[in-house]
C-alpha cells in the first residue's frame, strides 16, 4: 500500500511538471481535473512543491530574457567598439597630417627669415649706394659752384678795373668841384647875411600875425556866446513846450547843443522825450561804447537818444521815466519811476531810479546803480561779459531781469514777458511847491 502511494505521488509530480511547461489557463484547467480526480490530502500535501516548481520555471524564463537583452547590448557595445576604433584611426591620421603642416609651416618660416636677411642685406647696400651718389651729387654740385664762383671772380675783377678808371676820372672832377666850393662858400656866406636881415623882417611880421590871430579867437568867441544865447531864446530844453504837437521837434541841452528828439503826448500825457524805441526790429543794437555814447537808429523807426544826451538831460533837473511794454502776446505793459537820471562818462553813466509803479514787476531794480556795458566795455557784475551774451548794450548786473536792447525774440524781454514792442520815455517832473 505504500509502494502504491509512492507511485501515485511520482506520477502526480511529473504530470504537474509537464503542466508547469503549459500556459497558465492550461496549467489552471488540469490543477482543476486533478483535483477533481484525486480530491485526495495527497495533492494537498505536494500543492507547495508545485508551486515552487512553477516558480523556478518563472525564474528561468526572465533569465533567458535576460541573457537575450545582455546579448543585443554585447552587440551594440561591439559596433559601438569598432565605430571608436575607425575615429581614433581617423584622428591619428589627422594628426599625422598636422604634423606635416606643422613642419611644412616650420619650413616656410625659415625660408622667410632667409628672404628678410636677405631683403635687410639688399636695403644696407642699397643705403650705402645712396650715401655714395648723395657724396657724388654734392661733389659735383661743388664743382659747379666753384666753376661759377671763378666766373663771377673774374667778371667781379673785370668791373674793378673799369671802377678804377672810373674813379680816377671822379678824383680828378672832385678836385674841380672843390675849388668851385671855394668859390661857392663865399657866395653863400653873403646870401647867409642876406638871410638874417630877411628873418628879422619875418619875425616882426609874425608877431603882428599873432596879435591878429588873437583878436580873431576872441571874435570867433563873441559870435559863439551870441549864437548860444540866440538858440538859447529859441529852442527849449524838453519836449513840454510841444505837448499839443507831438512828433519830431528840435531841443537844446547845455554841454550837447541843439538836436532832434521825438516828443509823445499819447502814452502817459504830455511832454515826454522818447529816449528808446523798439517798435520795428531793423536797427542793430550790438553796438560799441561809442556808439551807444553817441546814440544812433532813426526816429521813425528803431533809436537809441544817446548817453551823453541822456546824462546832459537828467543833469539840469529831476526827471521821471515812463516804459511802454507790449508783450508778444498783445498784453500792454507800463513801468514809471519818478527819479530817473544818468551819471556822466566817468562813472559809467550809472543809472538811478527812484519809486517804481506800474502793473508789471520791477524788473528794473535789479539794474540799479549799475554802469552801462558794451561788448568793448564789461562793467557789469557778472564773471563774463554780458553785452556779448546778449548782443546789446545795458546796464548788466547778473546778466538782467529786463534787456530793451536786445535781440528782437527771447532776448528782448522784462522779467518773464517777451516783448515784441517797447519805449523808454523821460520827462521833467513837475515842481508840487508852485
Amino acid at each position: 500500500m505504500g509502494r502504491i502511494k509512492i507511485n501515485v505521488i511520482l506520477l502526480i509530480i511529473l504530470k504537474l511538471f509537464l503542466v508547469g511547461t503549459t500556459t497558465g489557463e492550461e496549467t489552471y484547467e488540469n490543477d482543476r481535473q486533478i483535483e477533481e480526480q484525486c480530491h485526495s490530502e495527497i495533492y494537498k500535501s505536494v500543492k507547495t512543491l508545485l508551486d515552487y516548481f512553477k516558480q523556478v520555471r518563472n525564474e528561468l524564463d526572465q533569465s533567458e530574457i535576460k541573457e537575450k537583452h545582455i546579448s543585443e547590448i554585447n552587440a551594440d557595445l561591439m559596433v559601438k567598439y569598432h565605430e571608436i576604433v575607425a575615429i581614433h584611426e581617423k584622428l591619428m591620421k589627422e594628426a599625422f597630417q598636422l604634423d606635416e603642416y606643422k613642419n611644412k609651416i616650420i619650413r616656410k618660416e625659415n625660408d622667410l627669415q632667409l628672404c628678410q636677411s636677405k631683403v635687410d642685406k639688399l636695403e644696407s647696400e642699397i643705403n650705402s649706394q645712396q650715401t655714395t651718389i648723395n657724396k657724388l651729387t654734392l661733389h659735383a654740385n661743388f664743382l659747379a659752384s666753384y666753376d661759377e664762383c671763378k666766373k663771377e671772380l673774374s667778371d667781379k675783377s673785370n668791373k674793378l678795373e673799369i671802377c678804377e678808371v672810373q674813379l680816377k676820372k671822379l678824383n680828378s672832377s672832385v678836385i674841380e668841384k672843390d675849388e668851385k666850393i671855394s668859390e661857392y662858400s663865399a657866395a653863400i656866406q653873403e646870401i647867409t647875411e642876406h638871410q638874417k636881415t630877411i628873418s628879422l623882417k619875418l619875425e616882426e611880421r609874425q608877431t603882428m600875425l599873432f596879435k591878429k590871430d588873437k583878436d580873431i579867437e576872441i571874435c570867433h568867441a563873441e559870435i559863439i556866446k551870441l549864437n548860444r544865447t540866440s538858440h538859447n531864446n529859441n529852442n527849449p530844453s524838453s519836449c513840454l513846450p510841444f505837448g499839443d504837437h507831438p512828433g519830431v521837434h528840435e531841443i537844446e541841452v547845455s554841454g550837447v547843443g541843439s538836436f532832434d528828439v521825438l516828443c509823445d503826448s499819447q502814452l502817459a500825457g504830455l511832454g515826454w522825450i522818447v529816449i528808446q524805441q523798439r517798435i520795428g526790429g531793423k536797427e542793430n543794437f550790438t553796438r560799441d561804447w561809442a556808439t551807444y555814447r553817441k546814440g544812433f537808429g532813426s526816429l521813425d523807426s528803431d533809436f537809441f537818444l544817446g548817453l551823453e544826451k541822456m546824462y546832459r538831460l537828467t543833469s539840469l533837473q529831476q526827471y521821471e521815466l515812463y516804459i511802454h511794454l507790449v508783450a508778444e502776446n498783445g498784453n500792454i505793459f507800463y513801468a514809471r519811476y519818478d527819479d530817473f537820471k544818468i551819471s556822466d562818462e566817468d562813472h559809467g553813466y550809472s543809472l538811478s531810479l527812484g519809486k517804481f509803479r506800474g502793473n508789471i514787476k520791477d524788473a528794473m531794480r535789479n539794474h540799479e546803480n549799475m554802469k552801462f556795458s558794451t561788448f568793448d566795455r564789461d562793467n557789469d557784475a557778472s564773471s563774463d561779459n554780458c553785452a556779448v551774451w546778449f548782443n546789446s548794450g545795458w546796464w548788466y548786473n547778473r546778466c538782467s531781469q529786463c534787456n530793451l536792447n536786445g535781440l528782437y525774440g527771447r532776448s528782448l524781454y522784462w522779467y518773464a514777458e517777451t516783448v515784441k514792442e517797447a519805449k523808454m520815455l523821460i520827462r521833467p517832473k513837475e515842481d508840487k511847491n508852485k
